[in-house]
C-alpha cells in the first residue's frame, strides 16, 4: 500500500509543476495591466509605468515566473495588488466557506447518489427504477443557482427554518454553521447526487447480474447478504471515479453558490480579483483549487487500490 500512496504522489508532482505553469501563463495572457487598473481611467502612461516597476511587473516573464515559483514552493503565493495584503491571508479567510459547503455538497451528492443508485440498480425495470431514474434526469437539468433561490425563498424567507444569510462560522457557533449549510450543501449536491446515482446504478445492475451471484443464490446466500458484501464492494470501483470528477465539478459550481447564499468564500474573491487584475489572488485560488482537487482523487486512488488489490502496482 505504501507503494502505491509514494506512486500517486510522485505523479502528483508533475500535475502541480504543469498546473503552475499554465496558471501563470493564462493570467498574464489577460489584456490591460493591474496598474492601469488600480489607478483608475485618468492614468498617465508615465505613472502606470511606475507602478508596474514598484510591482516588478516590468520584469520579463519568464524571470516574474521563476520569482513567483520559487516562493509557492516555500508556501509564499506573494501580495495582493489592490488589498497590499499576503495572498495566504485572503485565502485562509477565505477557504473555511468554500471547504464547507464542497464537503457539505459532497456529502448530499454520496448519500443520494449511493443510495438512490443501489436501490434502482437491484430493482431495474420495476417502477421505482423508473421514478427514481427519471428524478436523476431531472437533477441534471435542475441549475444549482435557480435551485438555491428556490429553497432561500421556501425554507428561509418563508418558512424560516435556516437564516436567509447562511454563513456563521464555526468557531463562534457551530450550530448556526451547521443550520447555514443545509440549504447550500443541497442545492450543491444534487447534480452530483444524479452523476453518482446513474454511476452506481450502472455498477449494480453489473454486479448483480455476473455469474457469481447465481452461485452464491445456489449457495443459499441471502440477496440482502449479496447486495451489501458483493454488490455493493464491486460497484464501488466506478462510483470513486465518478466522485473524483463530481467533486470537481462541485469547487467550480460552488463559487456560484457562494453569491446565492452570500457565502464569504473564494467564488466572490475570485470575481474582484479577475475584474480588478489581481493575479497573484488569481493565482493562488487556481491553485489551491488545484491542490484539492489532486488531494480527493489521490485519497480515491488510494481507496481504489484497498478495494481491488489488482490496481496496486507489483
Amino acid at each position: 500500500m505504501w507503494k502505491l500512496i509514494t506512486y500517486r504522489l510522485a505523479f502528483a508532482i508533475p500535475q502541480l509543476v504543469i498546473i503552475s505553469v499554465v496558471v501563470f501563463s493564462l493570467t498574464y495572457l489577460v489584456p490591460g495591466s493591474p496598474a492601469a487598473a488600480m489607478l483608475g481611467n485618468a492614468a498617465n502612461p508615465a505613472a502606470i509605468a511606475q507602478v508596474e516597476a514598484q510591482l516588478g511587473l516590468d520584469q520579463p516573464a519568464l524571470q516574474r515566473f521563476f520569482s513567483w515559483f520559487t516562493a509557492m514552493l516555500s508556501g509564499d503565493l506573494g501580495g495582493s495588488i489592490r488589498l497590499g495584503v499576503p495572498v495566504n491571508d485572503l485565502l485562509s479567510q477565505r477557504v473555511p466557506a468554500t471547504l464547507s459547503v464542497v464537503a457539505g455538497g459532497m456529502l448530499v451528492a454520496l448519500v443520494l447518489g449511493v443510495g438512490a443508485g443501489i436501490y434502482t440498480g437491484t430493482r431495474p425495470g420495476t417502477i421505482g427504477d423508473r421514478v427514481v431514474t427519471g428524478g436523476t434526469v431531472l437533477g441534471l437539468a435542475i441549475p444549482e443557482f435557480w435551485l438555491g433561490l428556490v429553497l432561500t425563498m421556501v425554507f428561509a424567507a418563508h418558512l424560516g427554518w435556516v437564516p436567509v444569510v447562511a454563513w456563521t462560522p464555526f468557531g463562534d457557533d457551530p450550530l448556526g454553521w451547521l443550520r447555514g449549510l443545509v440549504l447550500p450543501s443541497v442545492a450543491l449536491g444534487l447534480t452530483g447526487g444524479a452523476i453518482i446515482a446513474r454511476q452506481t446504478r450502472a455498477a449494480m445492475v453489473t454486479a448483480m447480474a455476473a455469474p457469481y451471484m447465481d452461485t452464491l443464490t445456489a449457495a443459499g446466500v441471502s440477496r440482502r447478504l449479496q447486495v451489501v458484501r458483493y454488490g455493493v464492494k464491486n460497484a464501488l470501483v466506478p462510483v470513486l471515479a465518478s466522485s473524483g470528477v463530481t467533486f470537481a465539478i462541485l469547487i467550480g459550481v460552488s463559487f456560484v453558490i457562494e453569491k446565492v447564499f452570500a457565502l464569504p468564500g473564494l467564488g466572490s474573491l475570485m470575481l474582484t480579483s479577475v475584474i480588478s487584475q489581481d493575479f497573484p489572488v488569481v493565482q493562488g485560488i487556481v491553485l489551491i483549487t488545484a491542490v484539492l482537487v489532486i488531494a480527493v482523487n489521490l485519497l480515491l486512488d488510494i481507496s481504489y487500490g484497498l478495494i481491488n488489490p489488482q490496481a496496486r502496482p507489483q
